[in-house]
């Protein structure tokens, strides 16, 4: 094998697929990266859950294939100065040189590494790289992180062949965010471990297309774009019918400005203590709208924001953390807060943003 290729294109694959690669000592092979060359460069990566291929042009001398650690190789394209990288294997290890720089990484045998999954293609969609991973980082934070319950602890994907609905819950608090734009026809529906989703998106930011194409059928899924693929692992089990619990009406309603209410929030985590809790006060009548946070520790706040108010007076009790989370994830100036009623789930919206919901459940006290 021999090749020469930009020192910056071949050193973004090492990143990309490094962030893939096993950390299991007992199969050596998963901490490696591929690198095989035919018309082209083919970088690849598994950790047997998810795996990753960067196809990249290159100046090809000699074809070949070859594994080495992807944690060396690495640092050694970091440390190189040259703009171009000569690539070639000597005695079945990997020569690399750049600008009179010599080093020899020793290989692993190939031959022991896994292959990656196929998708039947006809099963899929092509979809707007950025609506994808827009809607993906809209909800991904609203997931379970553990993966004790599979379904609450992965992103559900539908796309029906006019809209991308993403969704994730860990049943205390809920996000949804619809987007529009899909073409290519066909229907999907999946369910992304969080840890692939949050890989998925770092992958994404980093694709040139504009479009990618998704597959999936019972065990994985494929979203490929921009000479990159990307393999993992689906959870097997059935999504919450979490429209069931979206209340249809509201009994308080609160407009303000999504910055006066992260302040204001931001302002009740200091006094909030190791709990974390949050007091929301809404009376319309005497147009209030305020929280309340008290630690034996530190002490207790209470501050007030303008905002348009309708309905009951309602006091209720909310974790920081879960009411904060989906903040920066709407495109509004502006949200709306509708609340049910006491003991009921409290709906967050932005006012200009109709495909995003998101929904949290209060505290007991």
């Amino acid at each position: 094998m021999r090749i020469t290729i930009p020192k910056e294109k071949i050193l973004n694959a090492i990143l990309l697929a490094e962030r893939i690669t096993g950390k299991k000592e007992t199969l050596p092979i998963l901490s490696c990266v591929l690198l095989d060359v035919g018309k082209e460069l083919s970088v690849r990566a598994t950790n047997l859950e998810a795996g990753v291929e960067v196809v990249s042009q290159c100046e090809v001398g000699e074809k070949g294939i070859v594994a080495v650690p992807a944690g060396i190789f690495s640092q050694t394209l970091r440390s190189l100065s040259g703009n171009t990288v000569t690539l070639q294997t000597d005695e079945g290890n990997l020569l690399v040189e750049s600008r009179g720089t010599k080093t020899l990484i020793k290989a692993v045998p190939h031959d022991e590494f896994p292959s990656f999954g196929v998708v039947d293609g006809k099963k899929g969609v092509v979809i707007g790289r950025e609506d994808l991973m827009r809607g993906i980082q809209s909800v991904v934070y609203a997931a379970s992180p553990s993966m004790i319950r599979p379904e609450l602890g992965s992103v559900y994907v539908s796309i029906d062949g006019k809209h991308i609905t993403c969704v994730a819950t860990d049943s205390f608090r809920l996000a949804e965010k619809r987007i529009v734009g899909v073409s290519g026809g066909g229907e999907v529906e999946l369910l992304i471990p969080l840890k692939h989703a949050l890989e998925l998106v770092h992958i994404l930011e980093r694709v040139s297309d504009e479009e990618v194409r998704l597959s999936a059928d019972d065990s994985q899924m494929i979203v490929e774009g921009g000479g990159a693929r990307y393999v993992s692992r689906v959870v097997d089990a059935v999504f919450p019918n979490y429209k069931e619990i979206i209340p249809k009406t509201a009994t308080t309603e609160a407009t303000l400005l999504k910055s006066d209410f992260a302040e204001m929030l931001k302002k009740a985590r200091v006094f909030s203590g190791g709990d974390q809790h949050v007091g929301l006060h809404v009376y319309p009548k005497k147009k209030v709208c305020s929280a309340t946070a008290r630690s034996a520790d530190v002490g207790e706040m209470s501050d007030s924001i303008d905002a348009a108010l309708s309905g009951e007076d309602i006091d209720i009790n909310f974790h920081i953390g879960y009411l904060a989370d989906c903040l920066p994830t709407v495109a509004s100036d502006s949200i709306v807060l509708s609340f049910s009623g006491a003991g009921r789930p409290l709906i967050v919206k932005g006012v200009s943003d109709p495909d995003f919901i998101y929904l949290v459940m209060p505290l007991n006290r």
